[in-house]
């Protein structure tokens, strides 16, 4: 039988590890840069942990999980995101006795059942940024800094961000209340799926991606005009913090998110030039979550962000990344006693630290120096009957073809010298 990787998965091959070592080695850099620290959270959670805290209406509950039925019969679900996992471990752990707020970031899979199609899988990988314990406007500008800074550093141009607020649980009842008399005579208009979000979650409403919807819900009541004072004050800050840096933003008042726990500030970046879906992150606040599973009620935000999606927008750019590292030296030998001191001297050089590689399978020396040019070693060192007898070893240089024979306890000093 011929197996193939299961729909909505695919193989991250050698030549595209480049893009992804940029991505990751940029985000840990900036995480590290702004004080937040790595976390990592298990793959799977129960089942009720994202029920709780995503919410059982979402699309992701109701269609988009993986759920299974471990051996004990416990319910367990894989990562459909990241946040209710850090929530969960913040409360267990009790993180909260740490110095506040924590920040915190974590880089992995994540699995959704849903259709595949161009930067969007069923196993994704995502970056992961949260803060947790504070509520001040200044800590979103922080988290959206953090979002904006990873993908200038990685290359991509045309930024900007899309705000809104959605509200907390003081004020958003009266939009919600508002938003259905709003759509209630407009229902025939909207599509199937607009329809059922009306009676299950009447934000998303707004978020729509069918024309049609999309024109709806541009006449729709503005969340901005109910906002509380202690909402409206909030955002009205984090719109100054932007102004201050001088950031590229629009206040989109269709923008929501599709988890039931967000409150206030909801946000995207988007990149200019990459086509119809061109945001490449979200996130907003969370105020209620960690309340929710179990914990002290803490304020927190955060965003994610698809590697694949990165990864595509960097495609779409030209952002080519710095070249994986290519061994430096290819040892090659003739005969077993020579393999016996190739074997020997690769170990030397890795253990000085000299990225080396050889062939071990006996070919012919034209046979090793193909393989060393295909590979790009810098430096081939040969050894045959004539250098075991003398305690010497031949180093070519790849770049000019010269060759020199140097006793053997000078080869290490050699190549580092070399430039390896």
């Amino acid at each position: 039988m011929n197996y193939k990787a299961p729909r909505g998965t695919y193989d991250i091959l050698p030549e595209d590890q480049a893009y992804w070592r940029h991505v990751t080695e940029k985000t840990r850099r900036v995480c590290e840069l702004y004080g937040y620290e790595q976390i990592d959270v298990p793959v799977f959670e129960q089942t009720g942990l994202f029920e709780r805290s995503v919410g059982e209406s979402t699309d992701i509950v109701e269609k988009e999980m993986y759920t299974f039925l471990d051996r004990s019969d416990d319910r367990m679900t894989l990562r459909p995101e990241f946040t209710a996992g850090i929530c969960r471990a913040y409360a267990e752990r009790k993180l909260h006795g740490r110095p506040q707020p924590l920040r915190l970031f974590t880089i992995g899979p994540a699995f959704r059942y849903e259709r595949p199609q161009a930067g969007r899988f069923r196993q994704f990988y995502q970056i992961d940024v949260e803060v947790l314990g504070s509520q001040d406007p200044a800590v979103d500008l922080e988290v959206m800094q953090v979002a904006w800074q990873i993908y200038e550093d990685i290359g991509i141009k045309g930024l900007s961000f899309q705000v809104n607020s959605t509200g907390c649980p003081k004020c958003r009842p009266g939009y919600i209340d508002t938003l259905k008399s709003w759509y209630a005579p407009r229902l025939g208009e909207v599509c199937g799926e607009c329809a059922r979000r009306y009676e299950q979650n009447p934000l998303r409403l707004l978020d729509c991606k069918k024309e049609t919807c999309r024109s709806i819900a541009d006449e729709a009541p503005r969340i901005a005009d109910y906002l509380c004072e202690e909402c409206s004050g909030h955002f009205s800050r984090l719109r100054s913090y932007l102004d201050a840096l001088d950031r590229p933003y629009e206040v989109n008042h269709r923008l929501v998110r599709g988890f039931d726990y967000y409150t206030k500030t909801v946000f995207e970046v988007w990149a200019a030039g990459i086509g119809a879906q061109n945001a490449v992150c979200g996130g907003g606040r969370y105020d209620g979550l960690i309340g929710m599973v179990g914990g002290p009620d803490t304020p927190a935000i955060g965003f994610a962000s698809g590697i694949e999606r990165i990864i595509l927008t960097m495609k779409q750019e030209g952002i080519e990344p710095p070249d994986t590292p290519k061994p430096s030296v290819f040892v090659a030998y003739l005969g077993a006693e020579a393999k016996e001191a190739a074997v020997v001297l690769a170990q030397e050089l890795r253990t000085a630290g000299i990225r080396t590689a050889a062939l071990w399978e006996d070919r012919s020396l034209k046979a090793q120096m193909k393989q060393a040019d295909r590979i790009g070693a810098a430096f081939v060192l040969i050894i045959g009957e004539d250098e075991v007898r003398n305690g010497a070893v031949m180093l070519r240089r790849m770049a000019d073809s010269t060759q020199t024979s140097m006793p053997r306890s000078e080869v290490v000093g050699a190549v580092v010298e070399g430039g390896t």
